[in-house]
């Protein structure tokens, strides 16, 4: 049978393959448009699988929010480089991988990924991730998933760049003071809301360290001022960690629990998601990194 240029516009627009992969299906597949698309489909997910192993520490965080800001969701979905991490397909995806997380109710990656990725069914969020890998050609990976669930306030949100997403449970004050603790939130860093929140093993470890130093710069002190450094300092440590015992990014001359208390609101709790956290990331010359991918299409 022939394949005309129809056939092959045809399969390019179904798949989003590359002109010569869908001419080439289309040869195979006898000129049979449904087979050479299932033909594509398989070929593309046996290439994602060969791109399992790589590295992928950029991409975006994705916020979704029910109506009443009772419940929220956030997603880190990964992807190799920055140029991919910006394109409006990579993002609607992400986009997209949040709405349903927040409509099904999960709070991990593995029943995230068994979802249908359209509500009315079809194939999977899972077999979706494949198929885009096998489109764009990097790795994608949805890595990460958080809830946050509002007790007697409301949530609010801020993403910073698509890089770095914040959910807060606030109650009182208005939008503008959430979006504020929001941005404080993403620019600091706490490690919990205040020190009943720090893990044990967190101050124990601190702790350790502080007493090294001490013995060092004031060992000639009596144990009893030591004391009372060590109990110093791990109140300052406290202080850092904590999001009610920092410093307000936008007035440093109080704390996040006064700014909140001059505004008659109360948090509750948070979450924050940064792109790539703790994933080990390759470097490489652009050239041989554009090369790399050259080579492997």
């Amino acid at each position: 049978m022939q394949i005309t240029a129809g056939m092959v516009k045809e399969l390019r627009e179904r798949t989003g393959a590359g002109m010569m992969e869908c001419k080439k299906a289309l040869v195979e597949c006898g000129g049979d448009i449904e087979a050479a698309l299932e033909h594509l489909r398989k070929t593309g997910l046996a290439k994602a699988d060969k791109k399992a192993g790589r590295v992928a520490a950029e991409g975006v965080v994705a916020v979704a929010i029910d109506a009443g800001g009772a419940r929220g969701v956030m997603v880190e979905v990964n992807c190799e480089t920055d140029f991919v991490a910006k394109q409006d397909e990579f993002q609607a995806f992400a986009d997209a991988v949040a709405a349903r997380a927040l409509a099904a109710g999960v709070d991990s990656v593995e029943a995230l990924l068994a979802l249908p990725f359209d509500a009315a069914g079809g194939e999977s969020i899972d077999e979706r991730q494949r198929g885009l890998v096998a489109k764009i050609g990097e790795k994608i990976t949805v890595r990460r998933v958080e809830r946050l669930d509002s007790g007697s306030g409301a949530l609010a949100a801020y993403v910073h760049n698509g890089r770095i997403g914040v959910l807060v449970d606030i109650a009182g004050g208005d939008d503008e003071l959430g979006k504020d603790i929001a941005m404080h939130v993403a620019w600091s860093r706490p490690n919990a809301l205040d020190e009943s929140g720090v893990p044990e093993e967190l101050l124990a470890k601190e702790r350790t360290i502080l007493e090294a130093q001490i013995q060092e710069t004031a060992k000639d002190k009596p144990a009893e001022i030591q004391a009372k450094m060590l109990a110093g300092r791990v109140a300052k440590f406290l202080r850092e960690i904590t999001l009610l015992g920092q410093p307000f990014v936008k007035d440093p001359n109080v704390t996040v629990e006064k700014h909140l208390a001059a505004h008659k609101a109360k948090v509750s709790g948070f979450r924050r998601l940064e792109v790539g956290e703790g994933i080990e990331k390759k470097s490489e010359n652009f050239a041989d990194e554009v090369m790399a991918q050259v080579r492997g299409a």
